[in-house]
């Protein structure tokens, strides 16, 4: 990778350069190299505080908003908060951006989903025009493919006006799946002068946060505003290269910017003990060279790469890290079981398993149109379970009478307010709805741990709760029909077969209501697990890391190629030698987010099969002094 070329700027003057390029009179864009723990929100509230109080009611006047384009619904919020809510910041996902730009469009919609789908089409018929067995699973696949594109397409001129949920999944024929609402707005953004005239006189200003992993052909979009804009409209970057992990970002972004950009750079990090900072400082050496620098006031702190069997008891072996770190680093919390240190897996299946969440969670995971609801909680058919059920048990475990009461009223068909008016008496149904219930509770008496179906079996019998139509009918089948999986779900199955999420639900629902609760824990963000990729821009006093390429089932990440345990492929080689992107590439980008979360102290736990050669490979790499590393 290329070093990107910066301006030589000093962390406290970053704020006052950036705000230059805000004026309305001249504006100028600008990408902000901001490096783990750098500080780049306290910088991007700043400026914008600033704005605001010098702009602000102009920006009213005519109705104009700073756009705010951040990576996580999470993150939005919190600078949102530390925005104060003011009316003239638009903080939104990327996703959330993009719809609201076209939303309104459906005709121009239409037209590139007519385009669209018959490119789509016609590759998909002509790769089937070259098998050889239009019986094998690839055949097949593909013409059930070409079925439901041509399904879609001869149904768009029935859509009036299309849905997108962006913090969901999107099924409905008139719905936009999140792959099209990019690359739709992209397309209209590059294309279409009047949507770029748009943009310019709503946002004069568009931000984009952790810009290394928005999608390329978005910021290529943008730049092309940018560019074609560039006398009313400033375009600003904040993010760090080292920090792209997913493949579709812009690889080169910071690299041959227009010359006049601006180039500063948060050279201190803020948050890391003074070992972790040089541990990441090592890892990007060799990558682009940009080095930070620890505050002065910052302890040295603990770095410690424990490396293991692959065949070893990871529970036992995660424990005994625990102890050790507690010895280690004389912090009782790194002892502690109640989530004081943050542990970092690849997939999260892993956590799923450490949890007690599995049999739940891997089902619907290989589902493709279930992934987004079950890693966000928004999975319609688990509402009934997560949003209902565990509060009422939860209430019911404190003996807090009132809250069930409350949750009854709310969700109770029988206490429904229609329901009420038609019923000829009404405290009947109140009698009705108590001894459901009641029923229902009986099933956790005795610290029991019911099993889903038998949950739905009550709630079904007795008319308590309304559950989604879905489970209805993977309940109410016939022996035969289980047997044969002979089933239509509405018109919701578009490129999945039916039998294959009818599947998914057979297993959950005979799965322990313990693992809902494991789950909705995960969810919360209140757990001791979370993935390397999904706790970018967090911070944490304790981390272990966990590395394990078997367990974590991944292609796109090698820890072994990484620590030279498992050879390069012809591939990898090729892919060197012509200085294209490999996935040893990747994972050292991932393994420099995962380590720099942590604030104090860092465990790190490599399963390998070869932990001699490991130990041996990563002491050349000069990140890890000799007795920091121990084989377990």
């Amino acid at each position: 990778m290329s070093k990107p070329i910066l301006d030589n700027t000093l962390d406290d003057n970053v704020d006052d350069y950036i705000y230059q390029c805000f004026n309305p009179t001249n504006p100028k864009s600008f990408f902000l190299f901001a490096g783990a723990g750098s500080g780049k929100t306290r910088t991007l509230v700043n400026v914008l505080s600033k704005f605001k109080n010098e702009f602000g009611d102009s920006y009213k006047l005519y109705n104009q908003k700073i756009a705010i384009i951040t990576y996580t619904n999470a993150a939005a919020d919190e600078i949102k908060h530390r925005l104060e809510f003011d009316s003239i910041f638009y903080v939104s996902t990327i996703h959330s951006f993009s719809w609201e730009l076209i939303k309104s469009l459906t005709t121009d919609i239409k037209k590139w989903l007519k385009l669209d789908l018959d490119k789509s089409i016609a590759e998909l018929e002509e790769a089937q025009s070259k098998s050889r067995d239009l019986k094998n699973k690839t055949s097949v696949d593909r013409a059930r493919k070409i079925e439901s594109k041509q399904n879609r397409l001869n149904n768009l001129s029935q859509i009036t006006k299309f849905v997108y949920n962006p913090n969901g999944d999107n099924v409905s024929k008139d719905s936009l799946n999140h792959s099209e609402v990019i690359s739709i707005t992209s397309y209209f953004i590059q294309t279409k002068t009047l949507m770029q005239d748009v943009i310019v006189s709503k946002f004069p200003i568009v931000l984009v946060d952790e810009s290394q992993d928005t999608k390329k052909e978005l910021i290529d979009a943008l730049f092309t505003l940018q560019q074609n804009k560039k006398d009313n409209f400033s375009l600003g970057l904040f993010g760090d290269i080292m920090q792209r992990i997913y493949s579709d970002g812009k690889e080169d972004l910071g690299i041959n910017l227009p010359a006049d950009w601006l180039r500063p750079a948060k050279q201190l990090n803020h948050r890391s003990n003074k070992r972790i900072v040089k541990l990441i400082n090592e890892i990007r050496k060799d990558v682009d060279g940009q080095e930070q620098m620890p505050r002065t006031e910052k302890m040295e702190g603990f770095v410690r790469l424990y490396i293991v069997d692959r065949i070893s008891n990871k529970t036992k072996v995660e424990e005994t890290v625990s102890e050790k770190m507690f010895l280690l680093t004389k912090d009782p919390k790194w002892g502690s079981k109640d989530y004081e240190v943050m542990t970092l897996v690849l997939e999260h299946h892993m956590a799923a398993k450490r949890m007690g969440f599995f049999e739940l969670f891997e089902p619907l995971y290989r589902v493709e149109k279930f992934k987004t609801g079950l890693l966000d909680g928004s999975l319609s058919f688990l509402s009934v379970f997560t949003k209902i059920v565990l509060p009422l048990v939860e209430a019911y475990k404190k003996n807090d009478k009132f809250s069930i009461a409350r949750i009854v009223k709310q969700y109770s068909i029988w206490l429904d307010k229609k329901t009420l008016e038609k019923a000829k008496n009404q405290t009947n149904n109140i009698k009705i709805a108590n001894e459901s219930v009641n029923k229902l509770l009986a099933l956790w008496e005795d610290d029991k741990d019911p099993k889903l179906i038998e949950i739905l079996d009550i709630i079904k019998a007795n008319s308590l709760f309304p559950i989604h139509n879905m489970l209805n009918i993977i309940t109410s089948r016939t022996e035969e029909e289980k047997e044969n999986f002979r089933i239509q779900i509405s018109d919701e199955e578009e490129d999945e077969k039916p039998d294959y999420f009818i599947e998914a639900l057979d297993i959950v629902i005979q799965t322990a209501f313990s693992q809902v609760e494991n789950y909705c824990t995960y969810l919360s963000n209140k757990s001791a697990f979370s993935t390397h990729q999904g706790v970018k821009g967090l911070e944490y006093p304790r981390v272990m890391v966990i590395i394990d390429d078997v367990e974590a089932r991944g292609f796109m990440f090698s820890y072994d190629k990484l620590f030279g345990s498992k050879d390069l492929t012809a591939d990898d080689k090729n892919k060197v030698n012509a200085g294209k992107e490999t996935g040893i590439d990747r994972t050292k980008r991932l393994f420099y987010v995962a380590c720099s979360r942590a604030k104090e102290s860092l465990a790190i736990v490599a399963y390998t099969d070869n932990p001699t050669l490991v130990k041996e490979n990563v002491k050349k790499y000069g990140w890890f002094h000799e007795s920091e590393i121990e084989l377990l």
